[in-house]
């Protein structure tokens, strides 16, 4: 996406990333403001995808329906597509919070309505108080040791800008918890926001002695993990699966209580 006023320049920028040009992604050219606009409308598109799934994810909860199954039917449709209709603790990171919020802040400036918007917006804080929610139903927060395995915003990265996880740490610390944390790559960065945290070297130790678990990040390291000596290691067998990575019902089987969003 390359946007400029100026021919000359479209025509040397073409050239220079001509090699990256495929038949499903093409260079276009068009105008300066058109392009930035591109820019934060998609970012802003993709968070309401999430945002469009987080709320309807309540209604799975109180009707009995699984928002997984409901994400896999809407994604079947090819209008729709799979991409971005995962129900979870929200979006963060440096691009889509930041880029929904500008959106909102120009269309304001330019006296145009941001209802949408704004409600993507409200709709992702909200979403992080799911798990303060569900700990509220199994055990009381002021006395607890709650492990939160996940620190980044998404896995495969230590960026914690934005970070559900580290939005739903402080708010556990301020209702009393005493917090036992783990991240494959993202500790060193958490150790410079969050005070008073335990950190550990692996999911298993983080989860000794814990009143619950909350799953903050779907990392690939928390998905085939020895789930019965977890079980063992915590006090409560309770798991808050903020990302959905487990099968509910194979974990009941094993007796723990696993509460993830929209089941």
């Amino acid at each position: 996406m390359i946007g400029t006023d100026s021919k000359k320049a479209g025509a040397i920028m073409s050239l220079l990333y001509r090699s990256v040009a495929r038949v499903n992604r093409p260079i276009m050219l068009t105008d300066i403001k058109s392009a930035e606009i591109i820019k934060y409308a998609s970012n802003a598109m993709l968070a309401t995808r999430i945002s469009f799934m987080n709320q309807l994810s309540h209604l799975c909860e109180k009707t009995g329906a699984d928002i997984g199954s409901v994400a896999r039917g809407m994604g079947l449709d090819s209008r729709i597509g799979s991409r971005f209709l995962h129900a979870g603790l929200g979006y963060g990171g440096s691009c889509f919070p930041k880029d929904v919020k500008a959106l909102v802040a120009t269309l304001n400036k330019h006296g145009c309505r941001a209802d949408l918007f704004e409600a993507v917006d409200r709709i992702n804080e909200h979403q992080k108080m799911m798990v303060i929610d569900k700990l509220e139903t199994v055990l009381d927060i002021s006395k607890s040791t709650i492990a939160v395995w996940g620190l980044s915003f998404k896995p495969k990265t230590d960026d914690i800008r934005d970070s559900p996880a580290i939005a739903v740490i402080k708010i556990l610390q301020q209702m009393g918890a005493s917090i036992h944390a783990f991240d494959p790559v993202a500790i060193p960065n958490a150790k410079q926001v969050l005070n008073n945290v335990i950190f550990f070297e692996n999911p298993y130790e983080t989860a000794r002695d814990c009143d619950a678990l909350v799953v903050a990040t779907e990392w690939n390291e928390f998905r085939n993990l020895d789930m019965k000596l977890i079980k063992t290691l915590l006090k409560n067998p309770v798991i808050i699966d903020g990302r959905n990575i487990y099968n509910p019902e194979e974990l009941e089987a094993l007796g723990i209580t696993c509460l993830g969003i929209g089941r």
